[in-house]
């Protein structure tokens, strides 16, 4: 009997450890201090992250399942920034917004959002409005291709929306999908950005760096950069602006 029991208790325990082994692994997070305390920056994949202020979960096109965020708390506001597939995922949003966040979003993304979701908790922004939700004022900012590229079908002007949120002080910029727009060149006072380059949906990393070293964010994190080469982004930067500081985090785990 007692052989059995310990049998049993070893069983118990390898089982556990095998399941902690399987759970994701959560990229370093970044941290910056602000006023009234820190802003921590979760990278999860690709185009999304949390970020987490004063105990708010801001959760930004959030993809991947449920098990993606293992480990975090629950979310308070849900951004979308555009309909496709790696922005916006209607089976995480279910999974993960079990305390009815308030989803923020596009109306082309409103227009696709599923009954079950709580419209009272919805808000939809066109380019160029506000919100202010969890403490944070959200802008709604352009974000598209130019209408004379090979890829303006992709990301038609006015869809989509890039976010600045103000933060704890801190004005932090959410790019989307986007090319290197006038409207990207001319935003102002970005203390943090989050700016894409993925060809051939939305810029290469010329255009990117352009971009950054025309709005000048004291740092930027480059995001949503599958296939590109970030060193080079960051070079182009550096080079051109050493005032600018370009910090690479963890986007595609396991690579």
């Amino acid at each position: 009997m007692k052989l059995k029991i310990a049998l049993a208790a070893l069983m118990l325990t390898t089982a556990n450890l095998y399941a902690q082994d399987q759970q994701p692994t959560l990229p370093i997070p970044e941290r910056v201090n602000v006023k009234g305390g820190e802003l921590t920056i979760q990278p999860i994949t690709h185009a999304t992250l949390v970020l987490n202020y004063q105990n708010k979960n801001i959760y930004v096109d959030p993809t991947g399942g449920a098990e993606a965020f293992t480990g975090l708390g629950t979310p308070h506001v849900i951004l979308v920034t555009d309909i496709h597939g790696d922005h916006f995922d209607k089976k995480t949003i279910a999974a993960i917004n079990k305390s009815d966040a308030v989803l923020v979003v596009p109306q082309a993304v409103a227009d696709s959002l599923p009954a079950t979701i709580n419209k009272k908790k919805l808000v939809v922004l066109s380019n160029g409005a506000k919100t202010t939700q969890a403490g944070v004022t959200i802008h709604a900012v352009p974000m598209y291709n130019m209408p004379d590229a090979e890829n303006a079908k992709f990301h038609p002007k006015g869809r989509g929306n890039g976010y600045i949120l103000e933060i704890g002080g801190k004005r932090v910029y959410i790019s989307g999908d986007t090319a290197d727009t006038p409207d990207m060149r001319a935003m102002k006072n970005i203390d943090l950005a989050f700016v894409c380059m993925n060809l051939p949906y939305t810029m290469d990393v010329n255009g990117a760096a352009s971009g950054v070293l025309a709005f000048k964010p004291k740092v930027v994190y480059p995001y949503h950069y599958r296939g590109q080469d970030v060193e080079a982004f960051k070079k182009l930067v550096n080079d051109g602006d050493k005032s600018i500081e370009v910090k690479l985090l963890q986007w595609y785990p396991g690579k």
